[in-house]
């Protein structure tokens, strides 16, 4: 009876070990075909029955790696490349750029390069990775001086409850909010003040989206119009936000240029080419190689957010609050390591300045709603002979605030693009003459005339709204 059981017992672990054998060969055919996420529960559970195996560390790494779990990669890539695996290597120098850790990344391409010196395809592959190692490297050293007073980790299906933006920044909704008809995706729309001018994104993982634009007709929304060519490139364009000047236009895209995944984008609307501008992407630490969306602005209370999952669990995303600058300024240091941690945003205490009190502010963040709170003397506005207004409260219309408070962003345009015109003025009198800043001069004074006609526009139909309130009265 004991022999019986003996043979049942050793038939049982043969069939065992071989489901298991047939269990990591199917992880390894998974692992070539690129489905690392259905490899990478094999690969765990080898792990642990074999943690010296260098391939195991190997394949378990990149496959961490490969499902967006980088830090979690980290140590199996580093055994894998001490035991002299080669495909370690340019997946550890690939991390270590990710991490900013320059030097340790050209370690591992080098010996990447010595091992397949003979290959040619890798040895083009290598010479990607490097030229993306040297652009992150270059995005590091323009780190903007960004102050950022909180952070906040959430799940990605209610990122949106972190922007608490005042009514006069409009409002975010999730598309399908909107829509009811769209499919669940965590892409947003914007709706400005006036509740009459939404921007959204539309299209699908495969073609990629576009942003779009779609005006009030009365009771419902129409004239649905695709941004322009300048914003709508390759990739996907998603997640918008518009200033109250109604003319900047902050969004994300995975197009060319982007670090990795969504990457922030700036553009400013054109009066003169009735058109956008050619987009600009933020410096670090808006960007990263990974994820970064969402950027909104609250000008009355004078704070910012954006999202990123740098780093975060798969369903989750941080939220950081900041500090807006009036213009870019940029972290000046000659320590890399700081210039590093600053990019990562390694710790949001780090970009703090010295004796500052953020705690009213990240109170402010918080709040919901907040009652605009303009003080005596922001501006003078006539609105007939009897009434003159100084502050955005005085304005009984809202309608009326709204165009006001539009032919204010211009005004500010304004003031910048006739100081850049000054510049300019004085190299061409100074006898920096050429084509080119002649050019730029004229372009200049062109859009400037613009700009000053729709702000005066905007303020007639501001005082005509007023106007009509009072009488109605």
């Amino acid at each position: 009876m004991k022999r019986n059981n003996f043979f049942s017992i050793c038939i049982l672990m043969f069939f065992c070990f071989c489901a298991k054998a047939q269990t990591l060969d199917d992880a390894k055919s998974w692992y070539l075909e690129g489905r690392y996420a259905e490899a990478l529960p094999v690969f765990q559970t080898e792990y642990l029955n074999n943690p010296n195996n260098a391939s195991i560390n190997q394949w378990l790494g990149v496959s961490l790696y490969e499902t967006g779990r980088i830090l979690e990669a980290q140590k199996y890539l580093e055994f894998a490349s001490g035991r002299k695996i080669t495909d370690a290597y340019i997946y550890l120098g690939e991390l270590y750029a990710k991490l900013y850790r320059f030097e340790d990344a050209e370690k591992e391409f080098d010996k990447y390069q010595r091992a397949k010196r003979r290959d040619s395809e890798a040895l083009e592959i290598l010479d990607q990775k490097r030229a993306n190692a040297e652009r992150l490297q270059r995005a590091v050293n323009r780190t903007e001086d960004l102050q950022i007073i909180d952070s906040l980790v959430i799940l990605k299906s209610d990122f949106l409850s972190a922007y608490n933006l005042s009514a006069s920044s409009g409002s975010l909704m999730p598309v399908q909010e909107f829509f009811p008809g769209r499919s669940m995706t965590d892409e947003t729309l914007y709706m400005n003040e006036r509740q009459d001018k939404i921007y959204y994104s539309e299209g699908d993982a495969v073609t990629g989206t576009d942003l779009y634009t779609m005006d009030k007709l009365l009771d419902t929304f129409g004239n649905e119009k695709r941004l322009p060519g300048t914003i709508n490139k390759e990739g996907s364009q998603a997640f918008p936000f518009v200033l109250s000047d109604g003319m900047t236009l902050y969004f994300a895209s995975t197009g060319e240029p982007s670090f990795g995944g969504y990457d922030l984008f700036v553009t400013r609307y054109n009066l003169a080419s009735d058109s956008y501008l050619n987009p600009n992407q933020l410096n670090m630490p808006f960007n990263s190689p990974f994820n970064d969306y969402m950027l909104a602005i609250d000008e009355e209370k004078g704070i910012g957010w954006f999202a990123s999952d740098r780093f975060q669990p798969a369903d989750s995303v941080c939220i950081y609050t900041f500090i807006p600058n009036p213009q870019v300024q940029l972290v000046e240091s000659e320590d890399a390591g700081y210039l590093a941690r600053r990019a990562r945003i390694s710790s949001i205490a780090d970009t703090w300045k010295e004796g500052a009190d953020y705690g009213p502010l990240r109170s402010l963040a918080q709040q919901k709603t907040v009652s605009r709170q303009e003080t005596a003397g922001d501006f003078t506005f006539v609105i007939n002979d009897r009434t003159t207004y100084h502050t955005l409260s005085d304005f009984r219309n809202d309608q009326a605030r709204s165009f006001f408070s539009q032919a204010l962003g211009y005004e500010k345009q304004l003031q910048a693009m006739n100081e850049e015109l000054s510049q300019k003025r004085d190299q061409y009198a100074g006898g920096a003459i050429n084509d080119a800043l002649a050019a730029s001069i004229l372009s200049l004074e062109k859009e400037s005339e613009s700009i000053f006609r729709e702000m005066e526009r905007l303020k007639m139909q501001a005082r005509n709204e007023e106007i009509r309130t009072q009488f109605n009265q």
